[in-house]
């Protein structure tokens, strides 16, 4: 489960940052690089949280049939690791990720306005979900990824890169 949940996705994860960034990075430069590298470390700690679960599961297995003491004391070592770096604490990560993407969304034409406004949706599900009391709002957060992952991803693959409208700050009268 783990290895399809989180090492899996983390990797389908970067890859769509850095497609998401390449389809919108003219109109909303700054808003998609930040998005990008948050998406990146994002996809990082998945994998990572992934890998170190499966190991140690592994290594835990192994140790448990001599030293069932031993065992337990690797897990309670590893779990936390593992739930920390995969967003059990909340879902800061996904959520600002989640937002930022959005709001790119949101300010051009690359992907339909209401994906974006799911995303912000999903978003704000993610980021409320590190407070402790609404903790739940997490399994809303994962369940819902998985409508807007599948929407963008059809979206992208029956769509071209669009020309974007650059956004342009309304000029500013300076003083005289």
């Amino acid at each position: 489960m783990y290895l399809i949940t989180y090492v899996i996705f983390g990797i389908v994860l970067a890859v769509l940052s850095l497609s998401l960034y390449r389809r919108m990075r003219d109109a909303t430069p700054v808003l998609m690089q930040v998005a990008t590298a948050v998406g990146l470390i994002w996809a990082v700690a998945l994998v990572a949280s992934g890998l170190i679960f499966n190991f140690g599961a592994e290594t835990v297995a192994d140790l448990y049939g001599a030293h069932p003491d031993q065992a337990v004391a690797v897990w309670q070592a590893i779990e936390p690791v593992t739930e920390g770096l995969g967003g059990a604490a909340g879902e800061i990560l996904g959520g600002l990720w989640m937002l930022l993407v959005s709001g790119a969304v949101l300010r051009t034409r690359a992907l339909p306005k209401s994906l974006g406004w799911l995303g912000a949706a999903i978003g704000l599900l993610g980021i409320v979900s590190v407070v402790p009391a609404l903790r739940d709002a997490g399994m809303a957060f994962g369940l819902l990824q998985i409508v807007w992952f599948a929407w963008t991803g059809i979206v992208m693959l029956r769509t071209t890169e669009p020309e974007v409208e650059r956004v342009v700050p309304s000029p500013e009268v300076a003083p005289v």
